[in-house]
């Protein structure tokens, strides 16, 4: 079975200085939720084999700062068609891209991310809070169709970063 892991970028900062939305960086709890994040995947045995993300500066530090956190050694490859994404774009890009990845990882935006999952999971309500990851089980990428998925798990950064659960 092949995971695919929907995570939503981490809290972005409105009061920074951009100049087009795609610019928006991430604030301070934000960056740590990503690494927190990053830590947690590997601490479970679930680094990513290949990563997709959007091309927007918030989805492209999530991915790099949770890679960097979690030690992967997967590529991180930027996906023009995940900004602002949809479930369809989901879809084609992870066809397109996952090639011979038994987990790959995708970083996007709202409400596309939780679209995507229900759309996956053949139907329901779910809401991705910011830096929150899904994994999804399907059986092989070309199978990749909504209601073709399994939902292995869901976790928010926020269950990691009150102190009570340890990273290290």
């Amino acid at each position: 079975m092949k995971e695919l892991i929907l995570l939503r970028h981490a809290k972005s900062d409105w009061a920074a200085p951009f100049t087009d939305d795609a610019d928006r960086p991430l604030n301070p709890r934000g960056r740590e939720a990503a690494e927190v994040m990053g830590r947690v995947l590997t601490l479970a045995g679930r680094a990513p084999d290949l990563v997709l993300s959007s091309p927007a500066k918030r989805a492209r530090d999530t991915a790099d700062l949770a890679a960097a956190a979690g030690g992967w050694a997967a590529p991180i490859v930027v996906d023009p068609h995940l900004s602002p994404g949809s479930p369809a774009a989901v879809i084609a890009a992870v066809r397109a891209r996952a090639g011979s990845a038994g987990r790959l990882l995708v970083v996007g935006h709202e409400p596309a991310w939780s679209q995507a999952v229900a759309v996956l999971l053949g139907g329901g309500r779910v809401r991705m809070a910011t830096g929150a990851a899904a994994c999804l089980g399907v059986e092989a990428w070309e199978t990749l169709a909504p209601g073709a998925c399994t939902l292995l798990w869901m976790l928010s950064p926020r269950l990691f970063t009150d102190g009570r659960f340890p990273l290290s």
